[in-house]
């Protein structure tokens, strides 16, 4: 299990018990450093300061807000420890909600809830409560100089908790609004049965980032000294002129029998019908 990130409390009502929070998931991807292009050195950047025109050191800096142009008011660390709340060493749950009323829109970063030392049965107790009520908890929780609002709901084998964005933060659905009144039944009919036939079990494993792939292979060729080979076949897409028709040559195409061929052999084909 990785490091925990935080370790403190969870109360709700009179129930406290101890906890500590790992990260669930973590962003995986190849990062590039910037290069000076005559001797391809590395570079940094320097911080600056403009008045004595001169580079300074991190030892020199100081945190400073600007409440009107070029004015700034100097912070300092023991000033912001003065206003932490409480939420940044007990989460208290300040109810519970249906669980099917939390639209997924307002979620952002995922931690896995462990029960501390002395906390392993009031947190199964939790566990089973949320699980039975189909209920999850709404709480709010310091982090990284930030007060989050976030949910806690049963998982497989124990509680999760979500960081969510305020209200304040989600567009307004009205930007998004269309008009499903102009959907035709038998659309409507075609595209239930595509659906259907294209359901599955959720397997993410089954995906993967094949971008942060190719980037890989192409690095290890230029270590290697070698040039990557071919170039990625850009999709062709066919304009929809009717919708209908284009279901119903999606759901034929879906009902035919899968090839047992390579699938550079499917690709290769696929081309050729293309190109015919």
């Amino acid at each position: 299990m990785a490091n925990s990130i935080w370790k403190g409390h969870i109360t709700f009502g009179m129930v406290s018990f101890p906890v500590k929070l790992c990260a669930a998931a973590r962003t995986q991807t190849i990062s590039f450093h910037q290069l000076h292009n005559c001797d391809h050195s590395r570079v940094k950047q320097v911080l600056y300061c403009q008045t004595e025109d001169r580079p300074v050191s991190r030892d020199e800096l100081i945190k400073g807000y600007e409440y009107e142009k070029d004015r700034y008011i100097v912070v300092e660390e023991r000033d912001l420890q003065r206003v932490v709340p409480s939420t940044a060493s007990v989460m208290q749950i300040l109810e519970f909600v249906p669980s099917t009323e939390v639209d997924p829109v307002y979620l952002d970063t995922s931690y896995y809830v462990q029960p501390d030392v002395a906390g392993e049965r009031p947190y199964a107790l939790m566990l089973e409560a949320l699980r039975r009520t189909n209920h999850v908890g709404l709480a709010q929780w310091t982090l990284h100089s930030r007060e989050h609002m976030v949910v806690l709901r049963p998982g497989r084998s124990g509680l999760l908790l979500h960081t969510m964005y305020y209200s304040s933060e989600v567009r307004a659905m009205d930007e998004f609004r269309t008009d499903t009144t102009r959907v035709a039944d038998q659309e409507l009919e075609l595209a239930t049965m595509l659906v259907r036939a294209l359901a599955a079990p959720f397997e993410p494993s089954k995906y993967r980032d094949h971008y942060q792939e190719n980037v890989r292979a192409l690095l290890e060729a230029k270590i290697q000294g070698r040039e990557i080979e071919g170039r990625a076949a850009k999709p062709v897409l066919a304009p929809v002129v009717d919708i209908l028709e284009a279901l119903k040559a999606s759901l034929a195409r879906k009902q035919e029998p899968q090839s047992t061929d390579l699938p550079d052999r499917r690709i290769r084909r696929r081309r050729a019908q293309v190109g015919a």
